[in-house]
């Protein structure tokens, strides 16, 4: 196996993957072979025949099965931004072999004996905070998924975990297959009404690259959205609003049954486990700890949101009555009349704004933003293979020249990508034997491709995301320890929206603005007039904002906080629980649930409260930068030292306070907002 390009030692720069070598074969043999190198590596340490000591036993097991976590590092990472059916089988025939190994080792009596060992002797052994954090995560992790169970309990555990696997799987692939099913291809210009030439552009060159005439649509967000927003034809905004929220129900690629399935095995694990839910379970790591604490602070934040929402959709809604508006206001309606309230009150648009925020223009003030904060130095690297002909490398250094981390960045839609944005990573950052392996961290996002005739264009939401997904990126690119299980983004999934949030408030910051801000053909720096209309327009429809995603925290604890599964169908249960806080109208047969890769088949269940929880978090710490100043050294220095760099070393409400010097102030994110 060491000709396997997955496996082989790699003559790229810095041992980056050999991309331009890997292929589809070579992936279940890589498990395979990856699989049983690191069952032998565990074989290892259960019969070694010295005490357990937590060298030999916690550290090493810390070490175990390194050529494995390279291989599903770059195979799942790969099957979510360039997959083919090929990928999608070979995922669903490993995925039982890497479920089985994974519970081989957490239900192996033996090893689970010499981890118990060394944690009941953690108070004589004199190990650094490194060292405890780490047996302390080993221990409880254990523990945790089921290596306190007898023997039968455990062989059903092993079953059920197995099976989820599976099922998430098949989730995620029926989103991408039901997205990548629907088009709207339109050949009379007169159904193109209201939209921008640059959608229109957009739109042809995807007609022309499928072969077809006029204009197509797609429900990647670079076509769908703007469709919404923009398109004068009422019937047709009806029609592609429903074919997104709408997929996976009923369909080819139903996911009802799915979720229902998933849900169903969630709460048979917990429960096996001694908890009575999964939201349990899941958030007994976490910053919050409790279901109670999550629900409270979602129904909170909701009770100071909601009012301010349905007061900002009145609003959209009689200025649309005034303008002709006739009917019952739809969903399908929002965006595009409350495009048109905020352009007629605010003189701020999409198509006004784009022209100054070029791609490559935006990512160039990032990398600016990030050696002003951090000292760090990008350096696009060609000779660096990469996975798709989209995607670009750059080596990634300090301000003495050190090698920090390889950054992939990967921008455009594609029928093998899934749609969002993500950052990623296919190695960690870790130190063993005094040898160090800094990071290769991957940012994807889905932006509009460049035509013909016109660059890149990102709209302002783009800018803020790619800004966002490039503060996950600093959290991987700048981890600094010695355990990768506990560096970089591995942290308490609401703490690790932290870095990343924290970056979108320098998109309002006009001393920022202005460094990269330029008009793509005449090279006018964006007028001090645009920019006091962002910073006007920064709470538009804050409060609907704040509601909208307190309602997708408030259906995921709703689907995981039950002790069995709910009677209602999929749909009819999800409407009664965002029916106490809707603020439009509620579309018969639509439902967020099949389509939420973020709670069914992306790690956020029972998890996507992190969000408006980090942003408490974020919300107050960056005032101390509005106080220091926004460039600050000695605030960005701390932000490194304390919250960037250290991981999960520590506990996350020591390192929040590390860093601010006291805990968060809850009012903080609705202060932002303008809702106190």
């Amino acid at each position: 196996m060491t000709e396997n390009p997955l496996l082989a030692p790699s003559s790229n720069p810095y041992g980056a993957p050999a991309f331009d070598k890997i292929k589809d074969a070579d992936y279940k043999p890589a498990f395979e072979a990856a699989i049983a190198s690191a069952k032998k590596e565990i074989e290892a340490i259960v019969n070694n025949p010295e005490a357990p000591t937590f060298e030999n036993t916690i550290e090493a097991l810390e070490y175990c099965g390194k050529d494995l976590g390279k291989v599903e590092n770059i195979f799942f990472n790969l099957n979510e931004a360039c997959t083919n059916p090929t990928m999608q089988t070979v995922a669903e025939e490993v995925s039982p072999m890497l479920t089985e190994y994974s519970m081989s080792v957490i239900l192996n009596a033996e090893l689970f004996g010499r981890i118990k060992a060394v944690w009941e002797q953690k108070d004589k052994l004199n190990l650094n905070t490194e060292q405890s954090k780490l047996l302390k995560e080993t221990y409880e992790s254990f523990a945790r998924n089921g290596a306190n169970l007898p023997d039968d309990k455990k062989a059903e555990f092993s079953k059920v975990s197995e099976e989820l696997s599976l099922a998430t799987l098949k989730f995620g692939k029926n989103v991408l297959a039901a997205t990548n099913a629907f088009t709207l291809n339109l050949t009379d210009e007169a159904d193109l009404a209201g939209l921008p030439e640059y959608v229109r552009e957009m739109a042809a060159a995807e007609a022309k690259g499928r072969g077809e005439q006029g204009w197509t649509f797609t429900l990647n967000a670079p076509s769908y959205s703007p469709f919404l927003k923009f398109s004068e034809h009422r019937d047709l905004r009806e029609k592609i609003w429903k074919a997104y929220n709408m997929r996976n129900i009923n369909d080819e690629f139903d996911n009802t049954h799915e979720i229902l399935n998933i849900v169903g095995l969630r709460i048979k694990s917990s429960q096996l486990l001694g908890y009575r839910t999964y939201a349990e379970a899941a958030l007994v790591d976490k910053m919050a700890k409790t279901p109670e604490t999550v629900n409270s602070f979602l129904d909170n934040l909701m009770g100071q949101s909601l009012g301010a929402a349905r007061k900002e959709v009145e609003q959209i809604r009689r200025y649309a009555v005034a303008n002709g508006f006739k009917g019952t206001f739809m969903p399908w309606d929002f965006s595009f009349w409350s495009e048109k309230y905020k352009d007629a009150t605010y003189s701020l648009n999409e198509e006004l704004l784009k022209p100054y925020f070029k791609l490559e223009n935006v990512i160039a003030a990032i990398f600016d933003l990030a050696n002003r904060l951090y000292g760090l130095q990008f350096k696009e690297n060609t000779a660096i293979p990469v996975y798709h002909p989209d995607v670009k490398a750059f080596e990634v250094s300090d301000e003495n020249g050190r090698f920090m981390a390889l950054l992939y960045m990967d921008f455009f839609p594609r029928e093998s990508k899934r749609g969002g944005a993500w950052m990623t990573e296919f190695r960690g950052q870790s130190i063993k034997d005094g040898i160090e392996e800094r990071p290769f961290v991957s940012l994807v996002t889905n932006f509009t491709k460049p035509t013909e005739t016109t660059p890149s264009l990102l709209t302002f939401d783009e800018v803020t995301t790619i800004l966002h997904e490039f503060g996950h990126a600093l959290h991987g690119m700048l981890a600094e320890g010695s355990y990768g299980s506990l560096t970089g983004t591995s942290v308490a999934r609401d703490f690790v929206e932290l870095p990343s949030q924290i970056m979108e408030n320098w998109a309002y910051e006009p001393e920022y603005l202005k460094t990269f801000a330029k008009h793509y053909q005449t090279g006018e720096v964006i007028p001090q007039e645009y920019i006091d209309r962002i910073v006007a327009a920064k709470n538009f429809l804050a409060g609907y904002s704040q509601v909208r995603q307190l309602q997708f925290g408030q259906i995921d604890m709703a689907w995981h906080c039950g002790e069995t599964v709910p009677s209602q169908d999929v749909v009819a249960y999800e409407q009664s629980v965002v029916s106490k806080s809707a603020v439009v109208p509620i579309v018969e047969g639509a439902a967020m649930g099949p389509q939420f890769t973020h709670i069914f088949s992306g790690g956020y269940s029972a998890g996507y409260y992190s969000y408006k929880w980090a942003e408490v978090l974020e919300a107050d710490a960056f005032e101390l930068f509005k106080e220091k100043g926004i460039f600050n050294k000695e605030v960005a220095s701390s932000f490194r030292k304390n919250i960037l760099s250290r991981g999960s070393i520590e506990d996350a409400d020591v390192l929040y306070r590390n860093f601010r010097g006291r805990d968060p102030e809850s009012d903080a994110l609705l202060k932002k907002y303008g809702l106190k």
